[in-house]
């Protein structure tokens, strides 16, 4: 479930990443990189096996 959100969150963040070059008018702001900072917090707490 949680490798399920983690793969969802970095599709979103890389959909937001590449939009911006592909589309100048698509601007997403600092949420896409926030995004990635969530998916990267939660496959460490999934290493560690707290989650």
């Amino acid at each position: 479930m949680l490798w399920t959100i983690i793969v969802i969150l970095f599709i979103l963040w890389l959909l937001g990443f590449l939009g911006g070059n592909i589309n100048p008018k698509f601007r997403t702001g600092n949420w896409i990189h926030t995004l990635i900072v969530i998916v990267i917090i939660l496959v460490i707490l999934q290493l560690l096996g707290v989650v």
